[in-house]
């Protein structure tokens, strides 16, 4: 029989590392397993302009280490290792990591959602540096410059809009035709009249180029022909990808979007299995409200521990 944890988190993002911090000061037994980069997607941003505390910003990789080592200070455990199902024994769960079975009281999972990417030249070399999925995130480095925005649903049309108060021009690509709410088309179409957005339907998105290691120019397919656009910088917006896959089979209820539904105390349909940040139905999808779940879910495993030794 392997050690029995109090804890185990799946993931080791914000919301993950903040909940360490809860249950670790309290002398919970935590242990976090990640599969790719401690610190998630905000590891990976280059600046975090958002984060309450930080005036000037700070960069998504700084960000990401103070919150390990805040975690690790109270004695949180940080692993590598992907996890490839979870499963229900009563009082304990079972979390199979690389293979092998481990055991703990209570699970949070904080796998968060990856971006959907468009694997085109250019979009991996130049992630953060030119190449963008979040506009609240991104969208002031674009003062009175030029972007594309890539996609047609609810998250492009919105986004964009929301980049127009930065933005000189935006040439809004579409590989097909927008999907959006009528409200958002609306909405839309006010800011094509005002020449702010030009909205390039049945356009594919081929190539990001760029010049002295910045992003100069997206070129794209319309038509069965080439058609080229001088940007600044260009963000993409064609969904979220939770990171859930390992959940099938195991009974934890997802939303249509694969996201995983949660009660008030952030618990799952799993008894003992709690849930924060993107991976969570509902959630904002920014890293500060990621923190403040993982503080939530931590004082939540918190109670059912203490309910649980009680009974």
């Amino acid at each position: 029989m392997s050690e029995v944890r109090d804890v185990i988190m799946i993931g080791a993002g914000p919301s993950a590392l903040a909940a360490a911090v809860y249950t670790t000061r309290e002398d919970i037994d935590t242990i976090l397993y990640e599969k790719g980069v401690i610190g998630g997607l905000a590891a990976i941003t280059d600046m975090v302009d958002n984060y309450p505390g930080f005036p000037e910003g700070i960069e998504g990789m700084t960000l990401a280490g103070q919150l390990e080592k805040q975690a690790e200070r109270f004695g949180a455990v940080i692993d590598f290792g992907e996890v490839s199902s979870i499963r229900d024994e009563g009082d304990e769960k079972v979390v199979v990591v690389d293979g092998v079975e481990r055991r703990a009281r209570a699970v949070l999972i904080a796998t968060g959602s990856a971006y959907n990417k468009l694997n085109i030249p250019g979009e991996a070399e130049y992630y953060g540096r030119g190449v963008h999925y979040c506009a609240t995130c991104d969208g002031a480095f674009y003062r009175d410059k030029r972007v594309v925005v890539v996609g047609g649903g609810n998250s492009a049309i919105q986004e964009a809009i929301f980049l127009t108060r930065y933005t000189t021009h935006i040439d809004l690509l579409v590989r097909s035709t927008i999907k959006a709410s009528d409200v958002l088309q609306q909405e839309l179409q006010k800011y094509v009249d005002e020449g702010k957005i030009a909205v390039h339907l049945g356009t594919t998105t081929d190539e990001i180029v760029t010049e002295d290691n910045k992003v100069t120019k997206v070129r794209g397919t319309k038509d069965g022909e080439e058609i080229e656009f001088n940007v600044d910088g260009i963000f993409i917006f064609v969904g979220l990808k939770p990171n859930t896959q390992f959940l099938d089979g195991t009974g934890i209820e997802l939303d249509e979007q694969g996201l995983i539904k949660t009660d008030q105390k952030l618990e799952t349909t799993m008894s003992g299995v709690f849930a924060s940040g993107d991976v969570r139905s509902g959630a904002t999808m920014q890293i500060a409200s990621a923190v403040g779940e993982g503080a939530t879910a931590a004082l939540s495993i918190r109670e059912y521990l203490t309910e649980k030794a009680r009974a």
